[in-house]
């Protein structure tokens, strides 16, 4: 059965949907009328952020990006959530991921049970995209345990960490900003003017809203990326100078050996005869590398 809530005296109702739920979509085709078309974009998990409006049907589809309160793979994502009005109906079509939304309407409809479809469905966005701001701060809180880490001591299970991190903003800027333009474009459908002014209003609330999450998340990102690049030339440096170290020493450990294979020739050669002739041997060994550490430290310095 399709639960349906009324509200606004009884003029309008909010009618919630599992999208998995294939008779429930079913009925809901049968009872209202909805297209077929609307129905794919509403049950479509990969559907992008987007608003269509029909015409003849005078319906309105509105999905819209709603993060993830749980983590996947150590970081936040994002799943669309559909939205349709139609003759004073409000659907909605909820996931295991959004189905946290179903409280949020019901929260706003005991606040102000006489409201629109349309108010009711923009205080539900209005609220969904502060939903982003305690995801936001929770990442630049982790992110400033992991910089503290990691001034300590860079290691790979803190870069993955710090990768993580940089995986769910990737999901949370591309979402924020699919919504700022999902409401923007609002105002070019033609059912913009039949608003009212408390109505507009309210969409430019969850707008500029909508707005300032993509605000926090950029600069989040930002701030991110800046500290995963520091630590990336911190790494180029330290295996350089890695490699300096291993190549002075491979060059200063050549030079005994080509002294001693010098003199380890079989045929007549000075000192051969001299008891002193291991001394002379190193001493020529040291002389050598002494000269070799002073030209590498000219260059390197």
């Amino acid at each position: 059965m399709l639960e349906k809530q009324r509200f606004n005296q009884g003029l309008c109702s909010w009618i919630n949907v599992d999208a998995k739920n294939t008779e429930e979509v079913a009925k809901l085709r049968e009872r209202y009328q909805i297209s077929d078309e609307m129905l794919t974009y509403s049950l479509d998990k990969n559907e992008r952020a987007r608003v269509e409006y029909d015409p003849m049907t005078h319906s309105l589809l509105v999905v819209f990006n709603v993060a993830h309160l749980d983590k996947t793979d150590n970081h936040y994502e994002t799943s669309p959530m559909a939205f349709i009005l139609k003759d004073h109906h409000m659907f909605t079509f909820v996931s295991e991921r959004t189905k946290y939304v179903v409280a949020v309407i019901e929260n706003q409809l005991k606040r102000e049970p006489k409201q629109s479809t349309a108010s009711l469905l923009f205080h539900t966005l209005f609220v969904i995209s502060d939903y982003y701001f305690p995801l936001i701060e929770e990442v630049n809180s982790e992110r400033i345990r992991l910089n503290a880490r990691l001034r300590e001591k860079t290691t790979n299970k803190n870069l993955l960490r710090l990768s993580d991190l940089e995986i769910g903003l990737v999901y949370l800027v591309t979402a924020t900003k699919q919504n700022v333009v999902l409401l923007e474009q609002i105002k070019a459908q033609g059912l913009f003017p039949s608003f009212t002014d408390k109505e507009k209003e309210q969409l430019d609330d969850a707008l500029i809203e909508a707005k300032q999450a993509v605000e926090m998340t950029q600069l989040a990102s930002e701030i991110l990326d800046q500290l995963s690049g520091t630590y990336n030339n911190l790494l180029n440096n330290n295996l350089n100078d890695t490699m300096k170290i291993l190549t002075i020493w491979s060059l200063l450990l050549t030079i005994p050996t080509i002294v001693s294979g010098f003199f380890g020739m079989n045929m007549p050669l000075p000192f051969e005869n001299s008891n002193a002739g291991w001394i002379i041997s190193l001493v020529i060994s040291l002389g050598l590398s002494v000269w070799m550490i002073i030209v590498l430290w000219r260059r390197i310095r």
